[in-house]
């Protein structure tokens, strides 16, 4: 398993910060050759599908993921948690998503990632971790850059 952590802070609050990296969509803008999609369409909540969609014409592969646990942050929860378990055929594991609020305008996001792709040898583990933390890191940062 590839297992990797990514930190990145944002000069919003915790409010706009969870609905930029909850923005499902998004994501797939911001990584190479994939879309994403939400079923059912509209807010988020647990039990929410999201298959992320990579490649190019037929050929690619699916990322289904499941919705287990939503908890926006709010009042009396100073940290929104999104967990995602991965269902797919390719791509298994899970990601957690976490944002901290930190003061009123600055906000701490973690995303944390289980990542195993069927039929790598663990041997890949460390290089998985290493794409994962480039690609992930990049679309966080991206998601989270001011506007």
């Amino acid at each position: 398993m590839a297992v990797f952590r990514i930190e990145r802070w944002a000069p919003l609050d915790a409010a706009e910060a969870w609905r930029r990296v909850t923005d499902w969509p998004a994501h797939g803008a911001r990584v190479p050759l994939t879309r994403v999609t939400v079923v059912p369409d509209g807010p988020t909540h647990g039990g929410s599908r999201i298959n992320a969609r990579t490649g190019v014409g037929r050929f690619g592969f699916d990322d289904p993921m499941e919705v287990v646990r939503w908890e926006p942050p709010g009042p009396g929860r100073a940290v929104g948690l999104c967990r995602l378990e991965k269902r797919g055929r390719v791509v298994t594991g899970w990601a957690e998503i976490a944002v901290h609020a930190a003061t009123d305008r600055r906000t701490r996001v973690t995303w944390t990632e289980d990542l195993r792709v069927r039929g790598l040898p663990r041997a890949c583990d460390g290089l998985l971790a290493r794409a994962g933390r480039l690609v992930f890191g990049r679309a966080l940062a991206g998601l989270l850059e001011p506007r």
